[in-house]
């Protein structure tokens, strides 16, 4: 995406302990099949990807477990909190990610849910292998030295 592109995005949802658990290795961008009443509480804020997964059911990817809060003025009309709900890629896409995905240490995970300047929900996935105990660590070495040199420069200003 484009500077531009990610100006006019609005983020609804970050499942931030993925970047921990995970190393990812290719990012993908993917619409959601979703329903009236579901749109509109994204749009309100009430998404969240803690729990959320992605598989491959006869050729198509769906996510699981995503959670979307019901629509306050929604009716009978209103939709399953955590149904399932299919993603949307190009062809090409699906099959390069089903291919990876079958392989041994790949998974597919939900990363980002944002609105996009059309007024379009999208999930940002990504190929992903799991990180050793060892990789944690240095990640957790790096925020605390990254935490560190801001505080430094707060303190000199």
């Amino acid at each position: 995406m484009s500077k531009e592109q990610i100006e006019n995005i609005k983020i609804i949802a970050t499942n931030k302990k993925a970047k921990f658990e995970y190393k990812f290795i290719n990012e993908f961008e993917a619409g959601i099949m979703l329903k009236g009443t579901e749109i509109k509480s994204i749009r309100k804020g009430l998404a969240n990807l803690t729990d959320a997964f992605c598989y491959f059911s006869n050729n198509e990817l769906f996510i699981k477990s995503l959670y979307v809060g019901e629509y306050s003025h929604g009716t009978y009309n209103n939709h399953d909190t955590r149904r399932l709900r299919k993603l949307l890629l190009k062809k090409n896409e699906l099959k390069k990610l089903q291919k990876k995905a079958k392989e041994k240490g790949f998974s597919i995970v939900p990363y980002q849910l944002y609105i996009t300047e059309r007024g379009l929900a999208k999930v940002l996935i990504a190929l992903a292998t799991g990180k050793k105990s060892y990789d944690k660590r240095n990640s957790i070495k790096e925020k605390d030295s990254k935490r560190q040199i801001d505080r430094a420069k707060k303190e000199r200003l």
